[in-house]
């Protein structure tokens, strides 16, 4: 059974799944790179009219559409094909076979370690509520980059949570950092 859940960024939607969606970690897929893309299932919903991006997680998926088409008539796709996918197939729809994009090589330092370390228990579970996820992409003077993925993604609050809630915790955490960029 698919459950949907709203995100603070109103074009996206959290959906919900009791099986496993991902076996590889969180991924995101854009329109705008479809021609890059293998998966069959993420493909056709980057086809349907109006979605944009989609961010799939282990236990959800989030839409994230443009503002030309309503909930109301893409939400029903979507379910549908999450349940005809399921009803057909055991395994999640991204798996170890050849899903995963290559992940950054971060070097053994101290510094970084405790960066991530903090992303991964203290926001990345809160911003995966919202349907969205949070990406380390470098450390380099006391700034920390970051990519904001999923309803995240656009989302009108993501400055503020962005500032106040990931900045705010890295500062306090690691005294090195002293501020946070979003890419």
């Amino acid at each position: 059974m698919i459950h949907i859940e709203n995100t603070p960024n109103p074009n996206a939607l959290k959906f919900l799944s009791e099986k496993k969606i991902s076996s590889v970690g969180t991924q995101e897929f854009q329109k705008a790179n479809i021609k890059k893309i293998n998966n069959y299932f993420i493909k056709n919903l980057l086809n349907l009219d109006g979605v944009e991006l989609v961010l799939v997680s282990e236990n959800f998926l989030s839409v994230k559409k443009n503002e030309k088409i309503s909930w109301d008539s893409l939400k029903p796709s979507i379910i549908s094909s999450l349940n005809d996918y399921f009803q057909k197939n055991e395994e999640p729809i991204l798996s170890a076979i050849g899903e995963a994009e290559p992940e950054q090589k971060i070097e053994d330092n101290k510094i970084i370690d405790q960066i991530n370390n903090i992303l991964n228990t203290k926001i990345r579970p809160a911003v995966a509520r919202d349907g969205g996820d949070i990406k380390f992409i470098s450390f380099d003077n006391g700034i920390v980059r970051v990519e904001l993925r999923g309803s995240c993604s656009g989302c009108p609050s993501s400055l503020m949570t962005l500032k106040q809630g990931v900045q705010n915790l890295l500062c306090h955490y690691v005294k090195e950092v002293k501020s946070v960029e979003a890419i």
